[in-house]
C-alpha cells in the first residue's frame, strides 16, 4: 500500500492562497511527490492545481499538457543528478579515487531515493518523442559530467586500458544503471546490498583505471 502521508500534507500547506513567485518550480516539486506516492498514473494537472493550490488553469502556462510534465519532471532529475555528479567531479580537493567514490554513490542514491522519477528519467516513451530534446539535452548535459571524471583520469595518465574515457564511462554507467533498476524492482531488497556491490564495482574499476 502506498504511503500518501506526505501528499497530505503538502496538501494541507498548498491550501493557503498561493503568494511564492515559482510556480513552476512548485509544479515540479508537487508532481514529484505524487509520481512517488501514486505513480505516473496518479499524475494530472488538474490533481497538480488543487495540490499545490492554483487555478486550474495555471499549469497550462507552463505544460502544455501531462507529457511535457513528465518530460519537465525527468529533466529535473537529471539537472539535480548532474548536480550531484558536478559536486563530485568538481571538488578540487578530493582525489580522484574519491570523486569516482563520490559520483557512483552519489547515483545510486538518487535512483534508489527516487525510484519513480528514476524510471520516468529512462523511460522509452520521452526518449524516443522528438518533442523532448530539451529534456535529452539535459540528460546528456548529465551524462557528460561522469565522462568528465574519467577525462580526468586520462589527463593524468591514470587509465592502464586502451578504451577512450567515453567508452570507460558508457561502460560503468550502464552497471550503475543496471544496479539501480535491480533495487527499484525489490531485486535486491536491501540498499546496504546494492552499495556494497557499488564498492565492490570501484575497486576493480579503479585496478583497470590506475597504473
Amino acid at each position: 500500500m502506498k504511503d500518501n502521508s506526505h501528499i497530505s500534507n503538502l496538501k494541507a500547506s498548498a491550501n493557503q492562497p498561493y503568494h511564492h513567485g515559482n510556480l513552476r518550480l512548485a509544479l515540479l516539486n508537487a508532481s514529484v511527490d505524487i509520481i512517488r506516492a501514486q505513480g505516473v498514473a496518479g499524475l494530472s494537472l488538474r490533481k497538480l492545481a488543487d495540490l499545490v493550490g492554483v487555478s486550474r488553469t495555471a499549469p497550462y502556462h507552463h505544460f502544455k499538457d501531462k507529457d511535457a510534465l513528465l518530460a519537465a519532471v525527468a529533466g529535473q532529475g537529471f539537472e539535480e543528478l548532474s548536480g550531484l555528479l558536478s559536486q563530485a567531479v568538481n571538488d578540487d580537493d578530493a582525489p580522484l579515487n574519491t570523486k569516482l567514490e563520490q559520483a557512483v554513490m552519489g547515483y545510486l542514491d538518487f535512483a534508489t531515493q527516487h525510484p519513480t522519477q528514476y524510471e520516468l528519467m529512462f523511460g522509452q516513451a520521452l526518449w524516443q518523442d522528438t518533442q523532448h530534446e530539451s529534456f535529452q539535452r539535459t540528460a546528456k548535459d548529465c551524462f557528460r559530467q561522469y565522462v568528465k571524471l574519467f577525462e580526468l583520469f586520462a589527463q593524468q595518465g591514470l587509465i592502464k586500458s586502451q578504451e577512450p574515457p567515453l567508452r570507460l564511462a558508457q561502460m560503468t554507467w550502464a552497471s550503475l544503471h543496471g544496479l539501480a533498476r535491480l533495487a527499484s524492482d525489490g531485486i535486491f531488497a536491501n540498499p546496504a546490498d546494492i552499495h556494497d556491490i557499488a564498492k565492490t564495482a570501484v575497486r576493480h574499476l579503479e585496478i583497470i583505471l590506475q597504473k
